[in-house]
């Protein structure tokens, strides 16, 4: 077996985790030599492609009256054979079963026996919410079977999806990971550009879709009895738009700064205090990871496999889905007790360095690699 793969990653290319943590993976991948091809409609969101061995290839999605709406899974099966042909790809890494998997799967009875491996990664609404859907249930089971590999970022969503589909299919489990980046601004400085001074600066980063709760959020800034003195943050990817009537009904327009699709979050993270999750349900939680790597204690509920990052009382606090009054009474007394807000946030710091740095769970997806290749002796190379 060759030490170098040839690797294909397909994945949504919109600001969520699944998409950061593909992008990431094929980085990480790359800088370990192995070469990466990302298929897909649009340029993943972090993806840098100056590295000699990262490739980006765009899906041509057509409009044809033909039909009332236009097809993605076809011309990505498509484009995933010509890749994989062309380049004699050994692995078809996708992110959601739906339809990435299914496209794969197309594309490996295109090219027959001289066809890669699919591995499938499972991030949560292929289970959570397309699951429940007897429109798509048939067709996720269907993709998960025919895969070659399925890996969980969660041990709660691997359990959650053997129970949902009823499956027996052999499922790893391979946590998310974060590498941290050093910020390129100082504290101050992003204070400054904030127009903050000594405020307590909550952050939240997501894509701002319903099952984030940002009405949850909102309403637990609002109760706060600290709410004249702290501020939140939102790094946003998706439109804030809809939130605004929400945010002056509340009366804390000053309160909530927001910023759209940034790259750059590390400066951001560096000039936060606390992170802040009201999620309906969350497979992993890759911002509170984010916000953990960078010394912050976090607030969050303890929907999915979030208690699988998140240790209540060490490194946060974690409460069950709506219950903003609990959210509330957290918030001030970290304000309160900036001792005990620094040692959650270093507890935190020291959690994720160990279990979810990139070296190690990085590796693990490499000699997932080479176990579904049929290399049993995968050193992680």
């Amino acid at each position: 077996m060759p030490a170098t793969l040839k690797i294909g990653i397909t994945c949504y290319p919109s600001v969520g985790g699944s998409g950061i943590l593909a992008t990431e993976l094929g980085r990480q991948l790359a800088e370990r030599g192995h070469e990466v091809h990302f298929i897909s409609y649009e340029m993943p969101f972090r993806l840098d492609t100056s590295p000699a061995n990262i490739y980006f290839h765009p899906v041509n999605v057509n409009e044809y009256e033909l039909f009332k709406h236009p097809d993605y899974t076809l011309p990505l099966s498509v484009k995933m054979a010509e890749i994989s042909r062309q380049f004699g790809l050994d692995i078809l890494h996708v992110h959601y079963a739906v339809p990435h998997a299914v496209a794969a799967i197309l594309a490996c009875q295109m090219l027959g026996t001289k066809s890669p491996r699919v591995i499938t990664t499972l991030h949560g609404t292929d289970t959570t919410l397309l699951g429940k859907d007897p429109n798509y249930q048939p067709i996720i089971k269907h993709a998960i079977e025919c895969s070659e590999g399925v890996t969980a970022v969660s041990q709660s969503l691997c359990e959650e999806t053997k129970s949902t589909f009823g499956i027996e299919k052999e499922i790893e489990v391979i946590h998310n990971f974060f590498e941290p980046r050093k910020p390129a601004k100082t504290r101050r400085q992003v204070r400054d550009e904030l127009g903050l001074k000594d405020e307590f600066l909550i952050l939240h980063m997501s894509n701002l879709r319903p099952p984030k709760r940002i009405d949850h959020l909102m309403e637990i800034i609002a109760a706060s009895k600290h709410r004249e003195e702290l501020r939140l943050l939102i790094l946003a990817g998706g439109n804030f738009a809809p939130y605004v009537p929400l945010v002056r009904r509340l009366g804390i327009e000053r309160q909530v700064l927001v910023k759209e699709y940034v790259l750059d979050i590390e400066n951001y993270l560096n000039a936060s205090d606390l992170g802040i999750y009201t999620s309906q349900h969350e497979s992993f939680g890759l911002s509170i990871l984010e916000c953990m790597f960078y010394g912050h204690a976090v607030l969050t509920t303890d929907a999915g496999g979030i208690l699988e990052v998140v240790v209540h009382g060490e490194t946060g606090f974690t409460y069950p889905v709506g219950d903003t009054l609990s959210f509330v009474e957290g918030l001030d007394y970290l304000i309160e007790n900036p001792d005990r807000l620094r040692e959650m946030g270093a507890a935190g710091q020291e959690r994720a360095g160990e279990l979810f740095n990139s070296e190690k769970i990085v590796n693990q997806y490499i000699n997932y690699y080479r176990h579904v290749l049929g290399d049993e002796a995968a050193t992680g190379s």
